[in-house]
């Protein structure tokens, strides 16, 4: 063939890989679009609508049931799954596991039992069978550490006893219901998930132990590391993102949720990084994750719900907030008031904020009603009204709790770090 031919042929060769992802890159233009707007309407709002709201709001607006301008191509599919897994990473890396050998973290996984327990009972009588009613009960008592993170950083909650107290409850909301979740809903029966559990339990311990058993046995990876760590190289954030890969894979060839992965992932580096560290590298991972890959998993999961579904059934969209508030944060909040957790909170609209930034969950929710739709537990429509109320109890409790707690927030902050004699 002569040279004319040749370029011909790889002419048509090119223009057939870019008509293959030429679907994949409009609807990214457009979920990169739609996750560019949220937070530039959130500040003319003063930041009262919270920005991962609006993320949903406009996913759904672009999505196939409103605009029919973007849809979940398989490209898109994916990074929807990376932006879920660095979630859950940055919720893990912000938990302190010596906070969840507290009394208050003890009394916090008793209120979470409690809770699934009576929601579970009572969903059974909704939707008339076990598997469903798992379900409904894990969507309604977990907590969006992930996404309350940010939010309590904006109300200068976070070092005070109701921020600790917040992250100890969010903690046990995320990692309660994934456990329950992987051994409950997955596709083994239970005993096998529990084997397969300890499995991954010891392929992580081996992930966590691993860059500090290669750095001792070959200190010049070590330094090589250090060397391109501040550089194009990014060392330090490959590793990240690797773990992340690894137990995120690991997790898919177990046959459990990917998120037991990222969690897993965010807790091995809490526990690997140095104190001092903490801080500097929670900001890089802010700028990688939050530019692009969280924005795009919550604009796609807006995608997925159906509007025509909520212009008929507002009554439930509204009533799911309302089941959350009474399942998830009335406990919360009772149990602080009638028991000693630990937490030190004595002021009423303290438990209050408590009960209320407990109440506000989406990931897990997201998590498990896209779970419970591919396992053919859920109808998409009924997903889609979850995810909804789910949205909306972000909007509404973190700004009520903010609103309450007024500037309470600032004054603990500064006493907490004043030395006592």
């Amino acid at each position: 063939m002569d040279g004319t031919g040749t370029h011909a042929t790889d002419t048509v060769i090119l223009a057939a890989g870019a008509t293959e992802y030429t679907d994949a890159l409009v609807s990214f233009a457009w979920i990169m679009a739609a996750a560019l707007l949220a937070p530039l309407v959130a500040f003319v709002f003063k930041n009262r609508i919270p920005a991962v709201a609006l993320l949903l709001v406009f996913g759904m607006v672009i999505g196939p049931s409103v605009l029919d301008l973007a849809a979940e191509e398989e490209g898109i599919g994916m990074l929807k799954e990376l932006g879920v897994g660095a979630l859950f990473l940055l919720a893990g890396f912000e938990i302190n596991l010596q906070s969840l050998r507290s009394k208050q973290a003890k009394i916090g996984l008793s209120t979470w039992l409690v809770c699934a327990v009576a929601c579970g009972v009572g969903a059974y009588f909704l939707v008339d069978t076990i598997p469903g009613a798992i379900v409904v009960a894990l969507a309604l008592t977990s907590t969006a550490l992930g996404t309350l993170t940010p939010m309590l950083k904006q109300d200068n909650v976070t070092g005070t006893k109701v921020g600790d107290s917040v992250l100890i409850h969010g903690a046990i909301g995320e990692l309660a219901p994934i456990t329950a979740m992987a051994l409950l809903l997955g596709t083994h029966d239970t005993w096998t998930t529990f084997l397969v559990m300890v499995a991954f339990i010891g392929v992580a311990a081996l992930v966590a132990v691993a860059p500090a058993a290669i750095i001792h046995a070959i200190p010049g990876v070590g330094r090589a590391f250090l060397s391109g760590a501040g550089s194009t190289n990014q060392t330090i954030l490959r590793l990240i993102i690797l773990i992340l890969a690894t137990l995120m894979a690991v997790a898919a060839v177990f046959e459990l949720d990917i998120v037991l992965g990222a969690f897993a992932a965010g807790i091995i580096l809490n526990r690997i990084t140095p104190d001092e560290f903490h801080k500097p590298l929670e900001h890089r991972l802010d700028v990688v994750f939050y530019s692009m890959l969280i924005p795009i998993f919550f604009v796609v999961s807006g995608m997925a719900i159906n509007w025509q579904t909520i212009a008929d059934n507002p009554g439930k969209v509204l009533g799911i907030p309302a089941l959350i508030l009474v399942t998830r944060g009335l406990p919360v909040y009772l149990r602080e008031v009638f028991a000693d957790t630990g937490s030190g909170i004595t002021k009423p609209r303290e438990q209050l904020q408590v009960g209320l930034y407990s109440a506000t969950g989406l990931p897990i929710i997201v998590a498990v009603t896209s779970l419970a739709v591919d396992s053919e537990l859920m109808q998409q429509q009924t997903a889609s009204i979850f995810v909804a109320g789910g949205a909306l109890t972000v909007a509404i409790f973190p700004f009520l709790a903010s609103i309450i707690g007024g500037k309470t927030g600032k004054v603990e902050t500064v006493e907490k770090s004043t030395p006592t004699s």
